[in-house]
């Protein structure tokens, strides 16, 4: 029929289904489920922050600073000196390695702050949430 659909048929040539492209399919996912009255459940939950890879990092922390906690977004410009005691939290941790890259997310306004400890610096990165994502493009665990 075309490169994004492909009718399925059962062995009398009777239609049963079709299959989708990932791009047809986040093209009409909406509509579809509207029209068919189907609530999308799959949203993915949020996973715990990695507190642990948090302390290794502090366990093996060799940089001649001491341990970075501030975080600020230059977006919304929300801003904390310890961003571990904040209740509720301002910042949540998404990731943090041992190479000293730490990354967080904005509660406020949902952008990603991303800081990098190297030797003699640290440098931060700020980048907007993005709230329309090519979902075909984002790469996701199936359950």
């Amino acid at each position: 029929m075309s490169d994004h659909i492909n009718e399925l048929f059962d062995k009398d040539g009777n239609l049963i289904g079709a299959l989708l492209s990932a791009e047809a399919w986040t093209t009409v996912k909406k509509p579809v489920l509207d029209t068919l009255g189907i609530v999308d459940n799959h949203a993915e939950p949020e996973r715990p922050e990695p507190l642990a890879d948090w302390e290794t990092l502090k366990q093996y922390w060799d940089f001649p600073y001491p341990v970075d906690t501030d975080v600020a977004c230059e977006h919304c410009g929300n801003s904390t000196q310890d961003w571990a005691k904040d209740d509720p939290r301002l910042f949540r941790l998404s990731s943090a390695n041992l190479a000293g890259l730490v990354c967080f997310k904005c509660m406020k306004c949902q952008a990603k702050i991303l800081k990098r400890h190297f030797k003699d610096e640290i440098t931060t990165e700020c980048t907007p949430f993005q709230s329309s994502k090519i979902s075909s493009k984002e790469g996701r665990y199936s359950r």
